[in-house]
């Protein structure tokens, strides 16, 4: 078979199509890609962790979902009852079946409304809306409380991935003094404890880096317990600073409006409304009575029979339910005491909590004052002269050991002090109510 200049045979396409589709494939892919890689390797700050908490967050959306539910409640318990409809034959004469031969047969169309009573519909209208409230509250404690919990996770992983900065940037100079010793060591100038010591002090430190991978797969397992994979983000470096608080006495006042104590608050006005609702149970429910009555045939003066109509009112007649009502009344004046008992139980405990969490922010505070002041400077001023020292010939190998490692605990120890008081402000944010 030949070909004319110009074509191509067609099982030829395939190879060149499947290699663009190929490519095609392999850029597209690149491109979705890229945003993923770019997004999983994004510094994550706090601000970003506690929106990403906050969105869809199961607990706050049951919570809301439980205060709507009763917010439906609230206007189905304020509605009369469904009224009844009666259709009957009444004095249906059974030997003639005749509906005309008696006069008091009749067709009867009979409407019932029945009313709770006393106000017994007004009050669980507003027992309802009351707990709707109350329930609304918990969700808004639920979002601080998650807020709080995703600070201190992201806040643990900026201690854990800074400590291991801070012990890899010292790591390189106990190598070097490993190297030192053995240096030393090898012309007589220094004892085979010195290297044993300088060995021993570079493994403990391997040991810390171990002990802050696991620590820290603990805090991102946390962190992702709130925002699911975004925890594998590195942690970016921006620190809140969170340096002042204002006077307790304001905090405090803060504490009136926390959404656990108005939860509370309403929480009593429901089973106030309870306490009010058991005692309209003595007042009787009553119903309202209409029927029409058709009748046919005619009296024995030959006029035609009239139609007749029926109204009456019906009470209940409490006789027999005065123990029930005073049981009722009684267990609503139970629920009523102890819903007020725990709302000053839990101010107690957010009283208490604040002032401990303030207490600590305080003594936080003056102890990196005296970090920065003088406790860094004059343990790196030891860790300088005792190295000096040993290089002099002048002081111990044992001596710079211990000198650099208190110098690198008190950086971390400086570094925990800040992260601590982060914390601790974390939780007065919570309680008091302060703006971030």
């Amino acid at each position: 078979m030949s070909f004319r200049r110009g074509d191509i045979p067609r099982q030829n396409h395939l190879p060149v199509l499947s290699l663009l589709g190929m490519l095609l494939a392999a850029l597209l892919g690149s491109v979705v890609a890229s945003p993923v890689r770019a997004q999983s390797t994004l510094p994550l700050t706090m601000a970003e962790a506690e929106d990403l908490a906050q969105i869809e967050e199961p607990g706050r959306i049951a919570l809301e979902a439980q205060a709507a539910a009763l917010n439906e409640r609230s206007v189905v318990a304020g509605e009369l009852p469904d009224p009844t409809l009666r259709i009957g034959l009444d004095n249906f004469p059974l030997e003639t079946g005749d509906f005309s031969a008696e006069g008091m047969t009749k067709l009867m169309v009979g409407y019932r409304q029945t009313f709770p009573g006393g106000e017994t519909r007004s009050l669980s209208l507003e027992k309802y809306a009351l707990l709707a409230d109350s329930m609304t509250e918990n969700a808004a404690t639920r979002s601080r409380n998650v807020r709080t919990s995703t600070q201190n996770a992201w806040l643990e992983l900026y201690f854990l991935e800074n400590a291991e900065a801070l012990i890899r940037e010292s790591r390189p100079l106990f190598s070097d003094l490993v190297d030192i010793t053995r240096s030393l060591y090898s012309v007589g100038r220094t004892k085979q404890q010195d290297v044993f010591h300088a060995d021993l002090g570079l493994s403990r430190l391997d040991d810390r880096l171990i002990d802050i991978d696991l620590r820290r797969a603990r805090a991102r397992a946390e962190l992702a317990e709130w925002i699911g994979t975004d925890a594998e983000r590195p942690i970016a470096t921006n620190f809140p600073r969170w340096d002042t608080v204002p006077p307790l006495a304001d905090l405090q006042q803060g504490l009136t409006s926390h959404p656990a104590v108005l939860a509370a608050e309403a929480h009593i006005g429901a089973s106030e409304a309870d306490v009010r609702i058991a005692d309209e149970r003595s007042k009787a429910d009553w119903a309202l009575d209409v029927a029409y009555g058709y009748r046919e045939g005619n009296l024995p003066s030959g006029e035609s029979r009239s139609d007749l109509i029926t109204v009456g009112v019906t009470f209940a007649l409490p006789f027999f339910s005065e123990k029930s009502v005073d049981s009722t009344l009684t267990v609503a004046l139970h629920e009523r005491t102890a819903a007020r008992s725990s709302k000053v139980r839990l101010e107690r405990e957010l009283r208490r909590q604040l002032d401990a969490e303030y207490a600590e922010w305080q003594e936080l505070s003056r102890r990196i004052a005296l970090f920065d002041a003088e406790i860094l400077h004059q343990a790196q001023n030891q860790a300088d002269a005792a190295l000096l020292a040993y290089q002099s010939d002048a002081g111990d190998f044992a001596d710079v050991m211990r000198a650099n490692i208190t110098f690198l605990n008190a950086r971390i120890e400086h570094l925990r002090l800040i992260v601590d008081r982060a914390q601790s402000y974390a939780m007065l944010i919570n309680l008091g109510g302060l703006n971030q």
